[in-house]
C-alpha cells in the first residue's frame, strides 16, 4: 500500500479576500461554522495512524476542533514572507510592484526577504519525504498554501504551477506513494 497523506486545509481565519501573508490569526466565525458543517465528512480522517498540524493558529485550531489530536510540525509553517508578513498581496502590489513581479516570475527571488517559493515548496516536500514510508496513513492539517506546495513538490510540476492551484479552506488532498515518488490520489464517492 505504501504511505497515504491526507493534506486538511485549514478553515479560515479571514475572508478570502483579505488574506495575509504568512498571517497567524485564529479562526473567525465563519471558519468556526464552516469547521462544524464540514466536520461530518472529515471527522473519519482522525482514524490516520499519525496526526499532525502546521504551527498556526487556525490550523491547530482547526485539528483539534476535527478530533485529531494533531502534534504541531514546525516543518508546516507557512513560508516566510519576510517584510511582506501581515500584508495582503494588494498591500504589496501598491507599495513594491516591481518586487511583487519579480517574486511571481522567479521561484528563486525572495524580495521581501524571507523564503523563496522554490525553498518553501522543498521545505514542505521534504517534510513528505521525512515521513514513515511502511504502510501508514497520515493526516495533517495546514494553511492552504502548504497544501499548494505539496502538490507541486509531489507531482514534480514545475514551480510556476504553484500558482494555478486553488486550495479552498477545508479541502483535502491525498497522496500516496513513498518518499521521493508521490502520486494525487483522487477518490470517488461511495456508491450503493
Amino acid at each position: 500500500m505504501g504511505l497515504r497523506v491526507t493534506l486538511v486545509a485549514a478553515a479560515r481565519s479571514s475572508s478570502l479576500l483579505a488574506e495575509r501573508f504568512d498571517d497567524d490569526r485564529p479562526l473567525d466565525e465563519a471558519g468556526w461554522y464552516e469547521v462544524q458543517q464540514a466536520a461530518p465528512a472529515l471527522l473519519p480522517l482522525g482514524a490516520a495512524e499519525l496526526r499532525y498540524c502546521a504551527p498556526t493558529l487556525r490550523s491547530r485550531a482547526t485539528g483539534t476542533a476535527l478530533g485529531y489530536a494533531p502534534l504541531a510540525q514546525p516543518a508546516l509553517r507557512d513560508c516566510d514572507m519576510g517584510r511582506w508578513r501581515g500584508l495582503t498581496l494588494a498591500e504589496v502590489a501598491a507599495l513594491e510592484p516591481a518586487a511583487v513581479d519579480a517574486w511571481l516570475a522567479d521561484a528563486r527571488s525572495a524580495p521581501h526577504g524571507g523564503e523563496p517559493l522554490l525553498a518553501f515548496i522543498s521545505r514542505i516536500g521534504n517534510w513528505l519525504d521525512t515521513r514513515p514510508a511502511d504502510d501508514a496513513t497520515v493526516v495533517a492539517v495546514a494553511e492552504p498554501s502548504v497544501v499548494r506546495a505539496a502538490l507541486v513538490y509531489a507531482l514534480r510540476a514545475a514551480p510556476a504551477t504553484y500558482w494555478s492551484v486553488d486550495v479552498r479552506p477545508l479541502s483535502t488532498v491525498t497522496l500516496t506513494g513513498r518518499p521521493g515518488a508521490w502520486h494525487l490520489h483522487l477518490a470517488a464517492p461511495a456508491l450503493r
